[in-house]
């Protein structure tokens, strides 16, 4: 694993500690409808639909101007994450999970 190199010490323990996590945010699945016209392909993990989201918001300069923390959906953001007009940073990773399903154990 070159890649564990890069990562900062915290990272390296969550990814050596909590392998099936990190296959959760990698492994590749079918996208529902909604997200796959969002992201303009048919599979994708978790973390490069987060990234897109991301960049999305980026290009888009949807960060609210007064508060970074704060991004005002348009309305093709609107249709992926369940309607809402606005949402907080630290929800995007939730927002993001709900659009793919638990894994049977």
């Amino acid at each position: 694993m070159k890649f564990l190199k890069m990562l900062p010490q915290r990272l390296k323990m969550a990814v050596v500690d909590n392998p099936k996590k990190v296959a959760e945010l990698i492994d590749l699945v079918n996208l529902p409808t909604m997200l796959r016209e969002f992201m303009g392909q048919s599979q994708s993990s978790q973390l490069n639909c987060f990234r897109r989201v991301w960049s999305y918001v980026k290009e888009n300069n949807l960060q609210d101007p007064s508060n970074k923390n704060v991004v005002n959906c348009d309305e093709k953001l609107k249709s992926i994450l369940l309607g809402k007009s606005k949402f907080e940073l630290t929800e995007l990773p939730v927002l993001i999970k709900l659009h793919f399903p638990k894994k049977p154990k």
